[in-house]
């Protein structure tokens, strides 16, 4: 599967894939400027799957959107057949939409006639946003106007693994939260949503806050309001506002008491994600795998070596609830420790020519009774490793659906305003050719953790393994 090595998988990692990258740089377009097709999208130039940043952000530009315009028709898997109005059409339609909010409306917002001829119709485009963009008041306002407009048109894809991304991507709070993913609220949350984890040396560390409390409002806002998420409260979660402070009021299960924290969103050092290794009770190994970062899969497999020097093993839980995905290589060279010679998934084109992948098979095999856990934030590789132990019946899997958030191999383009542009170049399905992408791996046993679990510092899905292995 040597292919995967230049390739990424995960929601989590294609928003920081850009090192190595070469920056070229446009200054703002005149409307006197012929509609020209804009230079490429720069292609990786460096190694894929490695902590980076993207390029110095300067002003997002029509020729900015026109890159992103052709980079998309390039290559996305689905540009060879995709009529440009499905993509012109909503970039527009959100352009006019910023104007609304802003109180800027104009007779010029009008969308020009399109043909379906590619760069006929951007041409048309672009001279009507030149026309619309030339009457803004100011650069920030044209700036959100153009990131409105770029957004629009990526977010027509509907593709979850299709990013427009600029500047880089932190978690401020240093909380997670159940029900909360990195493309936005799950579509199958329920209420309490609670915390989930808190970073190290983040703000909320020292806030009182711990895993289990039900988020009940946040500055007074509930999150969720008769059954309908308050997506301002989860714009504040995600991506809040450095140095402006949040109130949480929550409820720990464990006490049944209400209190309030505040927490004032700061950047912090974030510590490298790694294996963690646990023997349980009946010499089960237990390894948590946050995400498959580059050598995570050498890391888990060093770790169940050393635990066989002193413990004969009887079996083996992979806990991979919160995994984001990650690096496709190492998702191959963990499979190789539980299955060779057969097929894991196939990566697909738009016509649907398919290719099948394989384990890396210079992995020995681990040859242990396998448990793995899984939750609605395991996604896109977590997703492809739960669907592969799945469909193969290489072990059984616990918790609850993973995230359906999968795709083929998805590489970063640069645009000239240094931000970034995450493309899939094909799709992925399953071993048995199933399409696990919007719907997630259905476990094998059904094992929730709720926030009284979680606050009581109970493991449903843990002793429902222990069970089964033992």
């Amino acid at each position: 599967m040597k292919k995967s090595l230049r390739i990424t998988l995960g929601v989590v990692a294609t928003t920081a894939l850009a090192a190595g990258l070469a920056t070229v740089i446009h200054g703002p377009a005149s409307s006197a400027e012929p509609a020209a097709r804009p230079n490429a999208c720069q292609a990786p130039t460096g190694p894929i799957g490695q902590p980076g940043t993207s390029g110095p952000a300067v002003p997002t530009t029509v020729t900015t959107i026109g890159q992103a315009y052709n980079c998309i028709l390039d290559n996305y898997y689905r540009g060879p057949i995709l009529d440009d109005r499905s993509l012109l059409v909503p970039a527009f339609a959100a352009l006019t939409q910023e104007l609304q909010r802003r109180g800027l409306d104009t007779a010029q917002a009008t969308m020009p006639a399109l043909t379906g001829k590619r760069d006929a119709d951007w041409t048309r485009f672009r001279r009507a946003y030149d026309k619309i963009v030339a009457k803004l008041p100011d650069d920030i306002v044209r700036q959100a106007v153009a990131g409105a407009t770029l957004q629009g048109m990526v977010s027509a894809l509907d593709d979850n693994h299709a990013k427009w991304t600029r500047g880089q991507q932190r978690n401020l709070l240093g909380l997670k939260f159940s029900g909360l993913r990195p493309d936005g609220p799950d579509p199958a949350i329920t209420s309490p949503v609670f915390v989930t984890s808190i970073a190290p040396g983040s703000a909320a560390a020292g806030s009182g806050i711990k895993p289990g409390d039900e988020v009940i409002s946040v500055n007074g806002v509930p999150l969720i309001l008769n059954g309908t998420v308050t997506y301002g409260v989860v714009a504040w979660l995600t991506a809040p506002t450095p140095g402006q402070s949040l109130e949480f009021t929550l409820r720990r299960p464990a006490t049944g008491k209400t209190f309030t924290a505040t927490v004032t969103p700061v950047d912090y050092p974030q510590q490298a994600p790694k294996v963690g290794v646990q023997l349980l009770s009946g010499d089960i190994a237990k390894l948590t795998i946050p995400g498959f970062y580059t050598g995570v899969a050498d890391e888990a497999l060093a770790a169940i070596a050393e635990l066989r020097k002193t413990t004969t093993l009887r079996g083996l839980i992979l806990d991979l609830r919160g995994n984001g995905g990650g690096v496709g290589a190492e998702l191959a060279r963990l499979l190789g420790a539980f299955v060779h010679d057969k097929t894991v998934s196939y990566w697909c084109d738009v016509r649907d020519h398919c290719t099948a992948n394989k384990a890396d098979v210079t992995v020995p095999l681990l040859n242990l009774p396998l448990a793995v856990l899984t939750d609605r934030t395991c996604a896109s590789a977590c997703d492809s490793f739960a669907g592969t132990v799945k469909d193969l019946h290489l072990g059984t899997l616990i918790g609850t659906r993973t995230a359906g958030l999968v795709s083929g191999p998805t590489l970063p383009y640069l645009l000239d305003d240094g931000s970034q542009l995450a493309l899939p170049s094909q799709r992925e399905v399953g071993a048995n050719h199933e399409i696990i992408d919007t719907i997630g791996v259905a476990p094998d046993h059904l094992a929730p953790m709720t926030s009284a679990d979680l606050s009581a510092g109970r493991d449903p899905a843990v002793a429902k393994a222990l069970s089964l292995l033992k």
